[in-house]
Parts: structure tokens; sequence; C-alpha cells
């Protein structure tokens, strides 16, 4: 490696709603390690925003490490996990190959080799950023199960909500509903190939609804949705917030369900037959789906992630997924 390509640039949280870039030094390539140059990174709506917030709870902050995280939460910590870049270094048959890594941002690194993922030749750099995503949709269509017919709703039009949909609508026969208070992502919905609905006139009697709205409205409206013996697959992830369920009235004599999905482990539904590489693996080969384009809302330079964050997080940036962007001479 040479002298310009031993430190690289990283995106750290400094301390709750402050980032900074900073130089950071690159280790020299062992072997079984690659040195991949970013392309693109995304900024994770959900989750990246209550880190940077400062918003997870003291009980979870362990088991929300990223996998190359550095640092603790809250901070200071180099946080982040959607990252596509070209491999610099490392064996022949990943050499000049785009790959997906669970990396913060950051414009260069070293890896073990089996950390990183090749994309697919039928899916783009720019979409790929999208691929954890996706395995989070993945993981909850494997924790639901849903069977040919279903009627079946998602509340929360974000990324989340978006990629489950978008899955749905490949089961056959099955009515999917995109649920938002937003009326403007009734426009997503159409290029996604489901039906929209404002949360006041969405119909009901589903078998499954997934929730990924983040709001404890939006979980009662979830519930209300559900026909007899119905089931809530739960998205959402709150941090420190405290939520209200309604679990009164009619929750019990409906037999109604609440079950959480989360993409940290795989599935029971497929954990004995699918590693977590597995998982990913699909989630990649489903972005050859070029209606995936249409959750990118916004692209940004990667020396503005500083001030790009903070409007990200308090929602002055109103995106469903916000890519970043590298350039060789970021180093």
């Amino acid at each position: 490696m040479g002298s310009m390509q031993r430190t690289a640039r990283a995106f750290w949280l400094r301390s709750p709603g402050v980032g900074e870039i900073r130089s950071v030094p690159l280790p020299d390539p062992a072997p079984g390690t690659v040195v991949v140059r970013t392309r693109y990174t995304a900024v994770s709506r959900g989750t990246e925003a209550l880190v940077f917030r400062g918003g997870v709870p003291e009980n979870q902050r362990e088991a929300m490490r990223a996998p190359f995280q550095e640092g603790d939460l809250p901070g200071p910590v180099k946080y982040g996990y959607l990252n596509v870049g070209t491999v610099e270094h490392g064996p022949d048959d990943l050499l000049g190959r785009d790959v997906f890594t669970l990396y913060p941002h950051q414009t260069r690194f070293v890896v073990p080799a089996g950390a990183v993922v090749p994309l697919p030749d039928a899916v783009p750099a720019a979409r790929a950023v999208l691929a954890g995503t996706v395995e989070t949709a993945v993981n909850a269509l494997w924790d639901a199960r849903p069977l040919v017919g279903d009627r079946i709703a998602v509340v929360g039009a974000g990324m989340v909500g978006c990629c489950v949909a978008r899955l749905l609508a490949g089961v056959p026969g099955v009515r999917v509903r995109l649920v938002d208070v937003e009326p403007e992502r009734a426009a997503v919905a159409e290029r996604l190939g489901v039906a929209f609905e404002h949360p006041e006139d969405a119909e009901g009697d589903c078998d499954l609804v997934f929730h990924a709205s983040a709001t404890e409205e939006g979980l009662a409206r979830a519930l209300a949705l559900l026909g007899d013996e119905g089931e809530v697959i739960e998205l959402s992830w709150y941090g420190d917030r405290a939520v209200r369920i309604p679990l009164g009235e009619s929750f019990h004599s409906r037999r109604l369900a609440i079950r959480a999905s989360q993409v940290g482990a795989v599935s029971p539904a497929r954990r004995h037959r699918r590693s977590l590489a597995d998982r990913l693996a699909l989630a990649l080969r489903l972005l050859a789906d070029p209606a995936f384009d249409t959750l990118i809302t916004g692209q940004s330079p990667f020396e503005r992630l500083p001030e790009v964050m903070p409007r990200l997080a308090d929602g002055r940036i109103p995106a469903l997924c916000h890519r970043i962007a590298y350039v060789e001479d970021d180093d």
C-alpha cells in the first residue's frame, strides 16, 4: 500500500448529536484480509438516527454493537453498517470486485475476506447499499410466514416497511396495503407495486400486519387492522422510549398477537438451514429488482456527513434511504 493509502477518513459520533470526520490509521493487510475502497454508504434512518441522538438504552448498548464498531455507545463511537466498495487488495477471486460489507462510514478499510459479499452482476453498487434493509425484510417474512392469499398491511412506509411491502408483493394472491400518515408516500407505494392507504382509511380484517412506524399510534393502528386471531410483526425499535400498547378492549377476546422480529439473528423458522451469510446473499440477489431504486431519496458527499447526519436524525431531511457518495481523493 502506498503512503497515501496508510490512512483513511472515518465518520465518528463524538457525542450524542455531534459528528466529525477523523483521520484513522489502516493496518497492513494480512493474509486472508482485503482492502476495500468505499464507493457508497447509506444512513439507516431508524437505528443510526437513534444512535446519533444518544437514544440507545444503557442495557442494550452491547447488544446494539455494529460488526466493525469502534468505541462505545453513546460515544465517541464509529457506527454504521451499510457499505459498498471495491476490493483493492486481496485474493484473486475478490480483487477488483464490488462488495457489500457491514462496515461504518469510512473511505477505506481492512477486514477479513469472509466479511465481504460480492455483488451479483445484476445489482448496481449504488442500489446495493440497501442490502442490510432488505435483509431485515427477509427476516421479517421468515418470521411471519405469509400464506398465499393473505390480507396484509404494512404500517409505516419507511425504509424497512417499503422493503417488506415490495417482497410481499411477490407472494401469489396476497393483498398488500402500505399504510402511512404521509400522503406523498402514495407515489412510493405505486412504484413498489402495492396499494397505499392512510391509517384512518386502511382496510382491516388482516391476517398479518407488519408494524414499522416506530410510533405507539402506529402500533395501535396495526392492532386495530387485524382480523380475529391475527398477528402483528413488530419491526420498530423504540430505543429508550416507553411505548403504550392497547391490550384492553377486544385484544384478548379476539386472540390477537404481537411478535418481535429483529435482524440480529436468523429467524427461528430458518435458523437451522440458513446462516447469516446466506440471508445477506439472498438480500443482495433480491436487489436485482430495480423497483428498490425508489427508496434512494437523496445523496450527499462523504465530507458533508457531519452536517447531514443531524438533519437526517431530526427529520429536516425527510429521506427514506440517504446515500453517501465517496470519491477516490477523500483519503
